[in-house]
C-alpha cells in the first residue's frame, strides 16, 4: 500500500509538470492530460490502490464490487 502512494505521488508531480507546460504552450490536450494525471495520483495516495486501477476510477468507468 505504500509504495501505491509513492507512486501516486510522482503521479500527481507528473500532472502539475504538464499541466504547467500545457499553460505556458497554450496546449489544452497537454493540460487535460496533467489534471487526469492529478486526479489519478490523489485517487492513489488516498486509497492505496495500483495505478492501473487509480486509471479505471479516474475514467469513471468503476465496476463496483
Amino acid at each position: 500500500m505504500f509504495i501505491y502512494q509513492v507512486e501516486g505521488n510522482l503521479m500527481l508531480l507528473k500532472g502539475k509538470i504538464k499541466l504547467t507546460l500545457g499553460k505556458l504552450t497554450d496546449n489544452q490536450f497537454c493540460m487535460i492530460s496533467g489534471k487526469r494525471d492529478q486526479l489519478t495520483g490523489k485517487i492513489q495516495i488516498r486509497y492505496g490502490i495500483s495505478l492501473n486501477e487509480a486509471k479505471i476510477v479516474s475514467r469513471w468507468n468503476v465496476p463496483i464490487h
